[in-house]
């Protein structure tokens, strides 16, 4: 990179300039954000307090549930600023430094999705050797290499976006600095990053789908031979809601990042709001509030604060 380029700046232009648009906005996607926040961090405690939730399944779900929370504050605060600030400026190395860790926190969320499935396979297709498979230190390496991988693939992009020249219009039309709206402010020829980007993004998004699919596909060949219905009927609906999820987010990063430059509209910024900030909301209500263990343990952790709160009345009455 240019040494010159540090002293870049860029202007976001944001989701909208209308002025009438931005103050619902700010008040929608501050909600958003706040339940977000609350979700997954709920999501985090309930499985550190609740010991029947100490399996590989919510281990891999706090970590999720942790990416949730990093790629939306690395876009969320920024955004909600820019909808009610003049000045949208970001210097180049603030500009980079979010890109860099959004598409850390972005791409460790694929390969998460591809561990919890392949974990579903595991307890569902091979019950018997769930435990000797999906051990405790397996668990640790899987997620150790979601996060390694990401961050690599990551300083790749970030090299890929940020390391040509920029000597022309600094406006980015976008609420973030994404990948295809700061590539079309470079200068040099940018053939060769962005094939560059899509065989990673390829590598990523579609190799984790691949993995994704075939888990499901081969969950559903054994939900098919079980006898009962009942087992059959409650597999069906924790499978639709969690590809559910999955599709919104893999769609909508399959729209944006697996077509040609020269096809992005406007509606780059609706499917960025769904990656970024929808399915984050999304994820702790359909990974786990509608799930029996999840509810199970939510019962026991508030019977056990009221417990707490009663003893702790009884004996400040006594005294």
């Amino acid at each position: 990179m240019e040494g010159n380029q540090t002293q870049i700046e860029f202007i976001l232009l944001g989701i909208t300039d209308s002025p009438l648009a931005q103050t619902p906005l700010f008040m929608l996607f501050l909600l958003i954000y706040i339940v977000t926040l609350v979700g997954n961090f709920g999501i985090i405690t309930l499985v550190w307090v609740s010991p029947s939730l100490h399996t590989p399944m919510y281990f891999f779900l706090t970590h999720f549930a942790f990416t949730d929370i990093c790629y939306s504050t690395v876009i969320s605060p920024r955004m909600l600023a820019d909808l009610l600030a003049e000045d949208k400026t970001i210097s180049f190395t603030g500009c980079m430094m979010q890109f860099l860790m959004f598409s850390f926190f972005a791409i460790s969320e694929c390969h998460l999705l591809a561990v919890m499935a392949y974990d579903r396979h595991v307890a569902i297709c091979q019950p018997l050797l769930y435990v000797t498979i999906i051990s405790s230190r397996v668990c640790w390496q899987l997620v150790a290499s979601s996060y390694l991988f990401a961050f690599l693939s990551a300083i790749v992009y970030t090299w890929c976006v940020f390391g040509g020249s920029f000597c022309g219009p600094n406006r980015i039309d976008h609420f973030f600095c994404d990948v295809v709206p700061v590539l079309k402010l470079v200068c040099s020829d940018t053939y060769s990053s962005e094939m560059l980007i899509f065989a990673f993004v390829t590598i990523n998004v579609v190799g984790m789908s691949i993995v994704i699919l075939l888990s499901y596909i081969s969950i559903l060949c054994t939900v098919l031979r079980m006898c009962s219905a009942q087992s059959r009927a409650r597999v069906f609906h924790t499978c639709a809601s969690h590809l559910t999820a999955v599709s919104i987010y893999f769609g909508s990063a399959f729209f944006m990042y697996l077509q040609p430059s020269s096809n992005h509209r406007s509606l780059d910024k609706v499917a960025s709001i769904f990656y970024a900030m929808v399915t984050p909301i999304l994820n702790p209500f359909v990974y786990t509030l509608r799930n029996k263990e999840v509810k199970g343990a939510l019962v026991k952790c508030r019977r056990r604060l009221f417990n707490s709160w009663q003893h702790r009345r009884v004996v400040s009455s006594r005294t």
